[in-house]
């Protein structure tokens, strides 16, 4: 009876003096009260906006918006057409949320659509089969001064056969670098091909034209896929990392004297990890065999001198590659073609 006679006195003289005259703890009689849950209100059903489109001018509005004449053209865009054949079916937004009820809200243009670039397949089993070249900018003397490096490299041997430093990278440099380099090695027709990436001097029609006149092959990495290049990219880094290579060259003179180095060292005395161990020219000059016999009689004789030294098997000179690849075919390419 307490709570009736608070609740009966409360509009009265005010909960608190209510509590006071009966008695009660206030605290205790609004713990009691927020006990009780409120009386729910019945659910609102939320009336017609009086200004909508009725069911049937939606049905005919998505219609005309997805129709062969309208289906690839923006809200807007057919709006402003239907204004112009005097038609007014309903404003530019009102056509988006019809287009969002349906989950029609895009790209409602066509686009073109570009078949997927094929993944380069190439195989060296020999010297001159397949050459890498690409192009790297030389630091000059000055901020923003650069001397481009056309690189040539043979990916079975290693061995660059033709390099030229110039102050531009253009197309005309690159066709000269390379007709000089296959008339050097006396390429035959059909016998080469040549991989590089997709700038402009690799895929610009000065040199197209020519290596189809010398019988070449030409391939190209896929967009944006480094690893389509590997060797030249490979071959960049080790000029790069040599403790002699410097921030900056002080002259194109320079320059072209560091490369005169670098690429003698390269050919004729680097030993290569990816071709047993052998220095490039001799590999793509037929000495590399005649090499790797010296290196079995040394190992030979240490064998026969020390047998208890070598655990498992005899030691063997490091192998020449049976075949260089660009992007070797796996299992899984084999089961997507």
């Amino acid at each position: 009876m307490t709570d009736e006679a608070i609740a009966a006195l409360g509009p009265l003289i005010g909960v608190q003096n209510a509590c006071r005259a009966v008695g009660e703890a206030r605290a205790r009689y609004y713990r009691r009260h927020r006990r009780c849950p409120a009386p729910r209100q019945p659910a609102r059903e939320s009336a017609p906006q009086p200004r909508a489109l009725s069911v049937a001018e939606r049905r005919e509005l998505r219609a005309v918006l997805n129709s062969e004449a309208h289906v690839d053209e923006a809200p807007a865009t057919v709006y402003a057409k239907l204004l112009d054949e005097g038609t007014y079916l309903g404003s530019i937004s009102t056509m988006y949320r019809v287009l969002r009820e349906h989950g029609e809200v895009g790209e409602r243009r066509r686009h073109a659509t570009h078949p997927a670039r094929v993944k380069p397949e190439l195989v060296a089993s020999a010297p001159n089969q397949v050459y890498s070249w690409d192009i790297t900018k030389l630091r000059g003397p000055a901020k923003w001064t650069y001397y481009y490096l056309y690189v040539i490299v043979d990916i079975y041997s290693r061995y660059v056969p033709g390099w030229m430093l110039a102050r531009a990278e253009n197309a005309q440099l690159a066709k000269t670098l390379l007709g000089e380099t296959v008339e050097r090695q006396q390429i035959a027709r059909g016998q080469l091909t040549i991989h590089a990436d997709l700038g402009s001097p690799m895929v610009a029609q000065p040199v197209a034209f020519l290596l189809a006149s010398l019988g070449v092959t030409r391939s190209h990495s896929r967009p944006h896929t480094s690893n389509d290049n590997p060797y030249s990219e490979s071959q960049f880094r080790t000029m790069k990392y040599r403790p002699t290579f410097p921030d900056r060259f002080g002259s194109y003179e320079d320059a072209h004297a560091f490369c005169g180095r670098f690429f003698r060292w390269y050919n004729e005395e680097h030993r290569h990890s990816g071709i047993g161990l052998h220095i490039p020219a001799d590999v793509h000059y037929g000495r590399a065999e005649a090499v790797r016999d010296r290196r079995a009689t040394v190992l030979t004789a240490a064998y026969a001198a020390h047998p208890e030294r070598f655990v498992r098997n005899p030691p063997e000179p490091p192998a020449l590659p049976a075949a260089v690849w660009i992007n070797e075919p796996t299992e899984d390419d084999a089961l997507t073609k």
